[in-house]
């Protein structure tokens, strides 16, 4: 086998094949060809069976390329080499011994939202209501513990040691138990017990074990920095005769801890294979010096790591780009202008612009259109084809138009109202006798139930249909009082439930859902601000339109697009080109690893130094003083990473109305809050009124016993205020009997 294409350290790394081995593969080292070659040496020179190899990683689409490169390095074809996924070999270990732990060989692999049910059903038996508990919450809790790799004795296992700290008697823990055996009644497993499955099979039955360690001599693990508890066991069992397991990984791109991934699968290796060996994969063939070093640079003041330092041969490079712009809007002209320069040398396929969050996409996908530069987003959905925002954007179409029955039925049960399939069709059907549209009988229904109770409709739903009602009714007050789009969205956001419904599950999806609703908002304040120093009609119809005609451009047949997404989808990807956008303090790092402690704050650098590998030939980093969130400009420091790159490998430019400073500079952080409110006097109206957006006062406009007016209700009297501010709430009881509670800062109310 020829090893003339490998430098040493991969060639050590290939030949070196008894007992445990650590690869610590850096970004952009070679880690593909070494472990292809790895695999072929042990065939080819060594003559073991494909049969005695077990190889996993990620994802199906990794381990085909990885075998159709063995096959085709190799010249022939495998036969029973297993390259798999940890749960496709788990699936398939747990159908050959399915009889051990009472499954059938056909059970069912449930998903997410057939888990949802079963949680939901068992809620139900206990007479806990979803308002009560969410499902969402408890399908997280068991999939923690199923990540750790616990199952029912699994703390009485030696294996597992004194791993688990695990309350019994919690309810989430109850209702586990209980949904663990309505599984195994329905002869069925969900995603994680697939692993946790296998996991007890060999626990309970080591003569299982013992014929799956003798089978498999060999054992190589891709991306090990990824692994969960649970997968760690089950490779520690696995290689625990042979202790041939060779892990290839790199503990300064553990960046999935949010999804399980345990970083002290790498740090603790040794822990459990003393004897293990440890190379270092360091020669970087991907970048420049100067991105090189600097990213060590950054990476070092890690402390949770092995300690590799990157090295490359390839040429010095250019410097880095350190871009400091006045607001968000800037931020992403910059990178628009800048991205119609290095195109006239370089193809847009090889340019990419990073970002913390799925949310931050809107403000650079605008400024690329208005410049026609074609691009796509890659692991995402463009902005406003996210639905969290079509739903919005539908309750707004319908405030303009309330003939609009596709937008009433994508907004009436968003969130859910008890308005089922069967409840729209007898609504549909309701409408077209009377020759209306879906909202305007809706809202007559509300009006009158008893004449329409030939439609049988539930207390639910009636609620429902009132709550609706009063919502959209109340907003059109509003639009017809000229208040602003922004002003009417936020009530929309917050009072027909949906933040609420949002925020009752924190998980990162959640989380990038109100990230993204927080973005909509600043679009339509930032439409506002435009329109308004253009003398133009602000409006919810006029902003509708404007995002209509944007998103209405024809694609054509483009060979060539800039890549947008976010750095967790990069990973595994290059580009000569590369910007980091919003490279700030509290969005990168995020505020929330801020809060969480040092642990989470080192997962935010490994980030930054991933986003930092990925530039071959170029990088840009940039960062805004102010930035629009919820409709509010807030002001950031630009983000300690940046000030961890030492100066020698940057240069700081600052943009600033059409021009640009360019200088060397480090530091501590800065609070630029003064500097931009003196700078905004020289700007435009335009900047002007974004400025202006971000004041906002706090205090109490109303008291108990106070008559007031409302719009739609009419007269009543204030009888309870709660917080003050924009987060004051009256209770006012109406003339007309009803008693109701509102958001003063989105009411339709004057003092009488």
């Amino acid at each position: 086998m020829d090893l003339s294409n490998l430098n040493d350290s991969q060639k050590s790394a290939v030949i070196d094949y008894d007992g445990p081995m650590m690869i610590l593969a850096g970004a952009g080292s070679g880690k593909t060809r070494t472990i292809v070659n790895r695999i072929q040496y042990l065939i080819d020179n060594q003559n073991i069976s494909t049969s005695n190899i077990l190889a996993m990683t990620f994802s199906n689409k990794a381990a085909k390329e990885m075998r159709e490169r063995i096959e085709r390095q190799a010249g022939y074809p495998l036969g029973t080499f297993f390259i798999t996924t940890f749960h496709s070999f788990c699936a398939r270990v747990l159908r050959n011994e399915a009889s051990y732990i009472g499954l059938s060989r056909n059970f069912s692999i449930y998903d997410d939202s057939e888990s949802k049910s079963v949680i939901k059903a068992i809620l139900g038996r206990r007479g806990i209501s979803l308002k009560e508990i969410n499902p969402a919450e408890i399908k997280y809790y068991i999939g923690e513990l199923k990540n750790v790799g616990h199952f029912k004795g699994s703390e009485n296992h030696e294996i597992f040691g004194d791993e688990f700290d695990i309350d019994k008697s919690d309810l989430f823990y109850e209702i586990y138990e209980e949904y663990e055996k309505e599984l195994h009644t329905s002869n069925a497993v969900d995603f994680g017990g697939m692993i946790v499955g296998v996991l007890e099979l060999f626990c309970k039955h080591p003569k299982v074990l013992e014929r799956y360690q003798k089978r498999f001599k060999y054992v190589l693990i891709d991306e090990y920095q990824d692994t969960n508890r649970a997968q760690f066991y089950l490779l520690r069992m696995l290689s625990d005769v042979h202790k041939n397991i060779c892990v290839v990984g790199d503990e300064d791109q553990s960046i999935y801890s949010w999804r399980g991934a345990d970083i002290h699968n790498i740090l603790d290796f040794e822990k459990f294979f003393p004897d293990y060996k440890l190379v270092k994969l360091e020669q970087n063939y991907r970048s420049s010096k100067n991105i090189i070093e600097a990213a060590s640079h950054v990476i070092a003041f890690n402390k949770e790591r092995k300690g590799k330092k990157l090295w490359t041969d390839n040429d010095q490079g250019e410097d880095i780009e350190i871009i400091e712009c006045l607001d968000d809007r800037k931020e992403a002209e910059y990178v628009a202008n800048e991205i119609i320069k290095i195109n006239e040398t370089t193809s847009l396929n090889e340019m990419a612009v990073f970002y913390r969050t799925n949310s931050q996409s809107r403000m650079l996908e605008d400024a690329l259109r208005k410049k026609q530069i074609p691009y796509k987003i890659v692991g995402g959905i463009k902005f406003y084809d996210r639905k969290e925002i079509k739903d919005i954007l539908s309750y707004l179409k319908l405030l303009s138009n309330n003939k609009d029955s596709l937008s009433f039925s994508r907004v009436i049960n968003s969130p859910a109202r008890g308005f089922g399939a069967v409840t729209l069709r007898k609504l549909e059907n309701e409408a077209i006798n009377e020759g209306i549209s879906l909202y305007e009988l809706v809202k007559k229904i509300s009006e009158d139930f008893e004449l329409y109770s030939h439609l049988r409709l539930s207390q639910k739903v009636k609620r429902g249909m009132l709550e609706f009602v009063d919502l959209m009714e109340e907003a059109k007050i509003l639009e017809n009082n000229s208040e602003s789009p922004s002003f009417i969205a936020q009530k929309i956001i917050e009072e027909s439930g949906y933040l609420d419904h949002l925020k009752s599950t924190k998980s990162y999806e959640n989380q990038a859902r109100i990230d993204n609703l927080k973005e909509l908002v600043s679009a339509i304040s930032q439409f506002e601000m435009i329109a308004k120093s253009q003398n133009q009609d602000i409006s919810v119809e006029n902003f509708l339109e404007s995002i209509t005609l944007d998103q209405n451009i024809e694609d054509e047949a483009i060979s060539e697009m800039v890549s947008l997404m976010t750095i967790h989808s990069s990973k595994g990807l290059e580009f000569e080109y590369v910007f980091i956008v919003g490279a700030e303090e509290n969005i990168f790092p995020s505020i929330m690893s801020l809060e969480e402690g040092e642990h989470r704050l080192e997962e935010e650098r490994r980030l930054f130094y991933v986003a930092m590998t990925r530039a071959m030939k170029k990088l840009h980093i940039t960062c805004a003083k102010g930035r629009m969130l919820w409709g509010k400009v807030q002001f950031q420091e630009p983000s300690r990473f940046i000030y961890e790159i030492p100066e020698d490998y940057l240069i700081w430019r600052n943009i600033r109305k059409n021009k640009s400073i360019t200088q060397k500079k480090t530091g501590s952080y800065i609070d630029y809050s003064d500097e931009y409110s003196q700078e905004i006097d020289d700007f435009d109206a335009y900047e002007k009124t974004y400025y202006n957006a971000a004041t906002e006062e706090s205090y109490s406009t109303y008291a108990e016993g106070q008559m007031v007016n409302h719009g739609l209700y009419g007269e009543g009297m204030i009888v309870r205020t709660e917080g003050s501010g924009s987060d004051e709430k009256v209770t006012i009881k109406f003339k007309a009997g009803a008693t109701k509670k509102f958001l003063t800062k989105y009411a339709p109310i004057e003092l009488l």
